[in-house]
């Protein structure tokens, strides 16, 4: 597994890694099944901890996203994914891999029109619930542009939970994600908690941020009624990508987290390496009292 190592206030937290036996098997079943996954391609700090626990997070629609964030090291471009079977192949994934609990994402395919992706969004979900019944099913999906009809084709496929990124705080927001918009992801997550499915979000920190606007944040999204809401450093994964500000120390991570549960969020997850499906599996047995 890995850990992070102790760092001082202000530099960059460092990982030991290990690779075990869950490790190669989740590794192997990805392969087998030609999948793809945001641990991988987003070159997630945490992979070797979650492989080794058997968990991970499966990306859907390609590995080539129509957008061009400034903090992701996904692949950008022309999408050229055709693939129908797709569902099909993560519901066997998910299967062979007999998780309680699976996490599925994807890329931004702004070039999937009318739904931008949404179908087979709910067909994914759909597979594996027909599969795999005990397990429980989190989304973490891109906006759709907003779009009323695709939004409700996924949350009629019923996931248990559906999470949307709101990524950092409204006012660095447009730097940091220059095709999306900030009022837009707070519109998608409303829409959630309207249809009554358990919502979560997410945001990264280290951009440029103040810790009062990290507040503030969560002060707007609890307000929404979201129930699960992420902090994770940001960490820069190559040069080309914006710089980090700052490296926020574990206390301070901490003080979010007492505020967060005092706003109202029933799960909180804060700290140097989290990220969006860290701990996924355990949140959803808090929530659900699995």
């Amino acid at each position: 597994m890995h850990a992070v190592e102790p760092f001082a206030a202000g530099t960059k937290p460092r990982i030991r890694l290990e690779r075990n036996a869950g490790y190669r098997d989740v590794s192997g079943i990805v392969a087998q099944q030609h999948l793809h996954t945001v641990c991988e391609e987003a070159r997630c700090p945490n992979i070797y901890e979650c492989w080794n626990r058997r968990t991970a997070t499966l990306m859907i629609l390609g590995d080539t996203c129509t957008r061009a964030c400034g903090f992701c090291s996904v692949k950008t471009g022309r999408p050229t994914w055709n693939d129908p079977l797709e569902p099909v192949r993560t519901a066997q994934a998910v299967k062979h891999l007999r998780l309680r609990h699976v996490v599925i994402t994807s890329v931004d395919r702004d070039d999937l029109k009318p739904d931008f992706g949404a179908g087979i969004w709910a067909e994914t979900i759909r597979r594996i619930r027909n599969e795999v019944p005990e397990c429980t099913i989190e989304v973490l999906t891109p906006d759709f542009q907003g779009k009323r009809e695709a939004l409700q084709t996924v949350f009629e496929a019923q996931p248990d939970i559906f999470s949307h990124n709101v990524e950092c705080v409204e006012r660095i927001s447009r730097k940091v994600r220059a095709q999306a918009d900030w009022q837009r992801s707070l519109t998608v997550l409303q829409a959630s908690v309207r249809a009554g499915l358990t919502t979560k979000t997410g945001l990264m920190v280290g951009l440029g941020e103040t810790g009062a606007e990290v507040v503030e944040t969560m002060q707007q999204i609890a307000a929404i009624g979201v129930e699960i809401f992420t902090i994770g450093q940001y960490l820069q994964p190559t040069k080309n990508h914006l710089p980090v500000q700052r490296y926020v120390p574990p206390e301070e991570f901490e003080e979010w987290k007492t505020a967060g549960l005092a706003l109202g969020f029933k799960v909180v997850e804060a700290g140097p390496l989290v990220r969006s499906s860290y701990h996924a599996d355990a949140q959803a047995r808090m929530i659900f009292n699995q």
